[in-house]
């Protein structure tokens, strides 16, 4: 990981942060580092086919804001879905086995890294078709309003998919129904490989809600902890029968759109400033040193346990079974 040059070590205002929560999202967004860097090494062994879009540079999104949920609450978002899938709780090695087609994978080995799917995590998905999870997880949104609970429901998708139609159609209903649900826009600036300075004239994607008088917020998604304090704020809107709330993530990823991108499209120089000066690990790091908070040794312990729960992953997911012929006519409509 590069050294911090530059480190903001302030916590951002308003912010309400202990060092068990710090150490916390230290050890979280450190697995999702590992983990996907592990995949990348997997993806480039063979082990893992198909696609497999990386969430390294991303990780201060979810963390931050599965910091504000609750059991009960829900969350969908699009193929870039493996960090997700840690930060809710799922067991890195049935997110591993998947990855690699195992049938001791959340999707039986079947779904891969696009398609996942645990029910007891709330998480329903993973979609491989450009912003098709928004109206879903606006349908999520409408069951807990149905059911009279005060869950909320995450959506996550990207810069590219925030030009669909159906992401509007969705916002429309959304609001005239008065769903709780967070579109979350993880602005990642690239989409899938085109500059979003390029794709749309709009000075922030979250100001589009304000058509259909949905109101929201841009927040550094670099930063977990303005990422948590948003979110406490959207949350606590949705919750109190509101309705939807937007917030737009300004965030960045290290890796090209997947693992077959070679990222032409942008600088070496620019992946390495935001590497060396925005990185979200590190701020955290920085928080807890300046603060006095955990020493370099505590942090190499933590480091340590990572990478032993990646490996053993890697390791179950790698010498599992793959699927019997059979699993080929289960689970399928007819």
């Amino acid at each position: 990981m590069a050294t911090r040059k530059t480190p903001e070590t302030k916590a951002p205002e308003g912010a309400n942060v202990s060092k068990d929560e710090l150490l916390k999202f230290y050890r979280e967004m450190m697995l999702i580092r590992r983990f996907e860097e592990k995949a990348g090494q997997l993806y480039g062994m063979g082990q893992i086919g198909g696609f497999c879009h990386l969430y390294i540079g991303q990780e201060a999104v979810v963390c931050g804001l599965e910091a504000t949920a609750k059991p009960g609450d829900k969350r969908v978002t699009s193929y870039r879905d493996h960090g997700h899938m840690l930060a809710c709780g799922m067991d890195p090695k049935g997110v591993m086995a998947e990855l690699t087609g195992r049938e001791t994978g959340y999707s039986k080995g079947k779904g891969g890294s696009m398609h996942m799917f645990s029910k007891e995590k709330h998480f329903y998905g993973g979609h491989g078709i450009v912003g098709a999870q928004v109206p879903i997880g606006a349908g999520l949104a409408f069951s807990d309003k149905y059911l009279g609970t005060d869950n909320v429901t995450f959506t996550y998708f990207g810069d590219g998919a925030a030009n669909q139609g159906q992401v509007y159609e969705t916002y429309n209903m959304a609001e005239l129904w008065n769903l709780p649900v967070i579109f979350v826009i993880e602005n990642n600036q690239y989409a899938m490989g085109t500059s979003v300075k390029r794709a749309t004239k709009s000075p922030s994607l979250y100001g589009r809600g304000v058509a259909f008088g949905i109101p929201g917020e841009q927040v550094d998604g670099m930063d977990v902890l303005a990422v948590k304090a948003a979110g406490e704020k959207a949350v606590a809107h949705c919750r109190a029968g509101n309705g939807p709330y937007i917030l737009e993530m300004m965030t960045y990823r290290y890796r090209g759109h997947s693992m077959s991108d070679p990222a032409k499209y942008r600088t070496r120089e620019e992946v390495q400033n935001m590497r060396e000066h925005h990185d979200a690990i590190e701020h955290v790091r920085a928080l807890l040193l300046d603060g006095g908070h955990a020493s370099d040794d505590d942090l190499k312990t933590i480091d340590k346990e990572i990478k032993a729960i990646v490996n053993e992953a890697a390791e179950f997911a790698t010498t599992s079974p793959e699927p019997a012929l059979s699993e080929l006519w289960t689970d399928i409509y007819a």
